[in-house]
């Protein structure tokens, strides 16, 4: 009976540590690297769980790698994976190159991977160009004609600028600048519509991919429209601004005209005082001097005389202007 519990014990262990042992070590892992011809010790593998790395995202890129023929080794891979890079994505795209012929080193797609550019959608992209469709993009030409131009931009990825490269905002960006200008250049819109050639040809001429991470391999106009007459609307705006400003300054020349007449009515009245004031002193005057002696009787009538015939002489007169005012001839 104690040889029975004995013996069960250390069955028990040794299951014990079949588990332990085929859980932290991963023997069908290493199996299946000896299969494919991939020399990988137990102890690398061992190394791996000690590193934090899950052995089967090295293991099997690198199983993949040998049988297609690429020289890789596990450092590599296992060292791209602690710096936090995706190192399937890697391998496929090393693949993929690999078969359209694409010089691309593992220190390069590693960068590029590590820069947070999808490698293999670049790969691809050297083998099938993509297409990048531009919105409507307006200019004016020399005859005040806005044009809506729409292109598509065939680009292929360079890998050579992938790290560092613009992406494609920059080569929308700069192919909008270079309708733009082309449009402003043409004499009127006529011509860009009868040849919305020469929008692609000037722009594609201008080299416009420089610093970019791809390669424009032609610009083609998808839609042209004809916009706004904005040279119309732009003389309608000046026409407007200086009918104000003719408003404005006749304005300001009425106001000055009833400043000045405020001004004269003003000196009017003033004269008019000084008049009133003077015809008071009058007959001050001639009373101190007949007082005096200075003036006698006849005199004072003469003057009364003289004066009866002035406003005689005023009345007739003022009747006679309002006669010609009213249209009577006498």
């Amino acid at each position: 009976m104690p040889q029975e519990i004995f013996l069960l014990i250390i069955v028990g262990l040794i299951i014990i540590g079949f588990s332990v042992l085929f859980t932290f070590v991963p023997v069908m892992l290493w199996i299946s690297a000896l299969a494919a011809g991939v020399r990988v010790g137990i102890f690398q593998l061992v190394g791996m769980r000690l590193r934090r790395v899950i052995p089967a995202r090295v293991v099997n890129p690198l199983i993949k790698a040998v049988k297609a023929g690429l020289e890789l080794s596990t450092n590599q891979l296992e060292g791209h994976y602690l710096a936090g890079g995706n190192v399937d994505r890697v391998v496929n795209a090393l693949i993929a190159a690999q078969r359209a012929n694409i010089e691309l080193t593992f220190e390069r797609a590693a960068a590029i991977d590590l820069a947070g550019r999808d490698v293999l959608e670049a790969v691809q992209m050297s083998v099938n160009p993509k297409v990048i469709e531009t919105p409507f993009i307006a200019g004016v030409a020399m005859d005040g004609i806005e044009v809506k131009a729409k292109a598509r931009i065939t680009v292929r990825a360079n890998i050579d600028r992938l790290v560092g490269g613009a992406g494609e905002d920059t080569v929308i960006a700069r192919v909008g600048e270079g309708i733009v200008s082309t449009i402003g250049s043409a004499e009127n819109h006529k011509k860009v519509l009868e040849n919305p050639d020469m929008i692609s040809q000037t722009v594609l001429s201008k080299g416009l991919d420089a610093g970019t991470a791809f390669e424009i391999l032609s610009i083609d106009i998808a839609d042209i429209d004809i916009g706004k007459n904005i040279g119309a609307e732009l003389q309608t705006d000046q026409a407007e601004a200086d009918k104000k400003i003719a408003q404005a300054k006749a304005e300001e020349r009425r106001a000055m005209a009833v400043a000045k007449e405020q001004e004269m009515k003003a000196r009017v009245e003033e004269m008019r005082a000084k008049v009133v004031e003077a015809e008071a002193e009058v007959p001050l005057a001639m009373s101190e001097a007949l007082r005096s002696g200075n003036m006698g009787v006849m005199d004072y009538m003469n003057i009364q005389n003289i004066m009866a015939d002035t406003d005689m002489r005023d009345s007739i007169g003022k009747a006679t202007d309002d006669n010609k005012k009213d249209g009577n001839k006498y």
